[in-house]
């Protein structure tokens, strides 16, 4: 499966902002943001013009897709059948985007990072209602349960994740339980309960040129 290898940071800096792809790293004195905020590359420093209005739609767009870690092909698959849906395109969009099986155990706080999320997954170290489901973009259902794999548990590295998820906070639209090392959706997300800094409408506008 096709997936970004190149140098995360880069792609922090790129959009601006933290995108939280490294995990504690993201958090310390090493972020590249802290250290170098500005863009990539030999005139990183000297793009200060206004964006055009092509600029910022497609700022937004790859801001969203490095933050779920999909690309390009993927993403406007899933606009389509964000466009099929009832209701607010953009928000249908952020809405199955949430819902992929890699976001939703990183919602869980079971991993410190998307990417460690989508590896997990990859690993097999996740069940979906007692199956195990080794697909990251998997698109969840409300009352379907993620459970850590009962031979992952013993795994140090899963038994430190697990033990920290009891301190982070969940999205209204998920259910957990430490002990079983298991999560529910038991609501669909809204968008109100996405906290990302995303313009979706400048996606709409993007895919609808």
């Amino acid at each position: 499966m096709a997936r970004y290898i190149g140098p995360v940071c880069r792609l922090c800096r790129r959009e601006g902002m933290k995108l939280f792809l490294k995990a504690d790293r993201c958090y310390g004195a090493k972020c590249a943001i802290d250290r170098r905020p500005y863009a990539p590359g030999q005139h990183g420093k000297s793009r200060g013009k206004k964006p055009t209005e092509y600029g910022l739609q497609l700022r937004e767009k790859q801001k969203a897709r490095r933050i779920y870690g999909v690309l390009e092909g993927q993403f406007r698959r899933y606009f389509v059948e964000a466009a099929r849906q009832k209701g607010m395109t953009g928000e249908n969009l952020l809405r199955l985007l949430e819902r992929r099986l890699d976001n939703v155990i990183f919602r869980l706080g079971f991993a410190s990072s998307r990417p460690e999320a989508r590896q997990l997954v990859r690993h097999g170290h996740f069940t979906v209602n007692g199956k195990r489901v080794n697909i990251p973009s998997y698109i969840v259902r409300i009352g379907e349960t993620i459970a850590v794999k009962e031979t992952s548990k013993s795994s140090p590295k899963l038994k430190e994740i697990i033990d920290a998820a009891a301190n982070r906070a969940i999205p209204v639209w998920l259910s957990l339980d430490v002990n079983a090392a298991a999560g529910t959706v038991i609501a669909l997300p809204t968008r109100e309960d996405i906290q990302l800094p995303i313009q979706e409408h400048f996606i709409v506008e993007r895919y609808s040129r």
